[in-house]
């Protein structure tokens, strides 16, 4: 699952690099007509700041939804970002996601790149487009067949057993986010990489402050002192030899590409640190986020969680309307517009037709030119919570087919979409049935205290205090 920077301008070099990276080659798509189309700047963003509304980290939802009525595309500023667009409606967002030709994650695209200023850890997947994407994810992407992820299920369910026997020790009443929530997606992913328990205690510290709108300088620290730490673990890793016992997927990676039957070539030191980077960010927050929604949500709906008791086929239902109602992350990350482009007009993302044919605009509101070089963000929270695919869509109701509710987009769509999906469902259903099971009695510690949800666009609770 992808991490959002508040920042557009933000690089994607890496830290404390000091040569900038050279522009991509001009797109021959924006020759035609490259100045037209309007900047967030110059488009109203102030009156649609998202941090301003009221009640929105408590709920977003009905801002999301008054958004996505009233047109596809709009002008917004994020918590101490600067301005750009983001997009509401379903078939233009699915669209867009797809349109990699307009729409690309290489900052280089963006008008307001200067060089890489070290605010990313690494050169990742998220940040770049074919060729060098596909090179990328195909080098990764071997590590997480869905084998091997099936082969990981008995260690996920002696984690969890091991984490709740912990949870029986320490009392009746825990938080579920700090003692299993985010331990056990954390564990998972250090043991992939082959982090070592003794170095694992700064990494959840690190990946909150990665992910906090609110506090930018902390984040910056936290990329510094993660990418050390990251630098100094692939040196060892590559000193290691290629079958060493203790293999993991940062030492398979390293040893496993750039060989004669392998004609992409191996990562470069840049793109391994992205690789660890976004890997131990993006496949911990999320799950973390999925396991303490799914539970919070239950708990308050509890004719749901009475109907999953009494029927665990209802599992994986209950897994994609928790990320389908909830979605741990709220909007993509960044992509740029290489050339102009229309959004609610034909030809642009989400028509019925090409250039000149007869479709319509998409959503209620008038068809908006993004001029070239913007800064583009699409709203997964409101694509999950269109009626259009989903009826009834603000009721969370875990009968849902799954086959239809995984039609959501908390996974992304296209080239982009996440790699650890299956093990992020695997951890959250093995974390949740084991907790249900294990504490019949499960409540919440207080049923009148407001839910804590944390700011900015990773959804998902400070702490959830539970009563076993």
């Amino acid at each position: 699952m992808p991490t959002h920077p508040t920042d557009p301008t933000g690089s994607t070099g890496l830290t404390g690099s000091t040569t900038p990276t050279p522009p991509p080659p001009k797109d021959a798509s924006a020759d035609a007509g490259a100045g037209d189309g309007v900047r967030a700047e110059d488009a109203g963003a102030e009156d649609l700041a998202l941090g301003d509304w009221p009640g929105f980290t408590a709920d977003p939802y009905p801002r999301y939804a008054e958004l996505r009525a009233t047109g596809p595309v709009h002008p917004v500023r994020l918590p101490l970002g600067a301005p750009q667009w983001l997009v509401t409606d379903g078939a233009a967002i699915r669209a867009g996601l797809t349109d990699t030709g307009r729409l690309r994650n290489d900052i280089r695209h963006s008008a307001s790149w200067t060089s890489d200023g070290g605010h990313a850890v690494g050169r990742n997947m998220l940040q770049v487009d074919p060729p060098d994407h596909t090179r990328l994810r195909r080098l990764v992407a071997r590590e997480f067949t869905a084998r091997r992820v099936s082969a990981l299920r008995p260690r996920v369910q002696e984690i969890a057993d091991s984490l709740l026997d912990a949870v029986e020790r320490d009392g009746r009443v825990f938080d579920l986010v700090d003692a299993y929530g985010f331990p056990l997606p954390v564990t998972v992913i250090c043991e992939l990489l082959g982090v070592p328990v003794a170095d694992r205690g700064p990494f959840r510290a690190w990946s909150a402050a990665v992910v906090d709108p609110t506090d930018p300088a902390a984040g910056q620290r936290a990329n510094e002192e993660m990418a050390a730490y990251f630098l100094g673990l692939i040196e060892r890793k590559r000193a290691l030899p290629a079958g060493a016992a203790e293999s993991d997927l940062l030492h398979a990676v390293i040893h496993s590409a750039g060989g004669a039957e392998d004609e992409n070539g191996a990562l470069d030191t840049e793109e391994l640190l992205g690789m660890a980077f976004v890997l131990l960010v993006a496949g911990h927050e999320t799950t973390a986020h999925l396991i303490s929604s799914a539970v919070h949500h239950l708990l308050r709906h509890p004719d749901q969680l009475a109907a999953l008791r009494a029927d665990w086929t209802l599992l994986d239902g209950a897994i994609e309307e928790t990320l389908r109602y909830e979605p741990p992350v709220q909007a993509t990350s960044y992509r740029h517009t290489a050339a102009p482009v229309d959004f609610g007009t034909p030809g642009g993302p989400g028509s019925t037709a090409g250039p000149g044919g007869p479709a319509g605009p998409v959503g209620t509101g008038a068809g908006t030119r993004i001029a070239a070089g913007e800064p583009v963000m699409f709203s997964i929270a409101a694509a999950n919570r269109d009626p259009e695919r989903f009826p009834d869509p603000d009721r969370f109701d875990i009968h849902r087919d799954p086959a239809a509710t995984r039609a959501h987009l908390s996974f992304g769509h296209g080239i982009h979409h996440c790699l650890g999906a299956p093990l992020a469902r695997l951890e959250g259903a093995i974390a949740l049935r084991t907790l249900l099971e294990r504490f019949p009695d499960l409540t919440l510690a207080d049923e009148a205290a407001p839910p804590d949800w944390r700011p900015g666009l990773l959804r998902g609770l400070n702490r959830l205090p539970l009563r076993r």
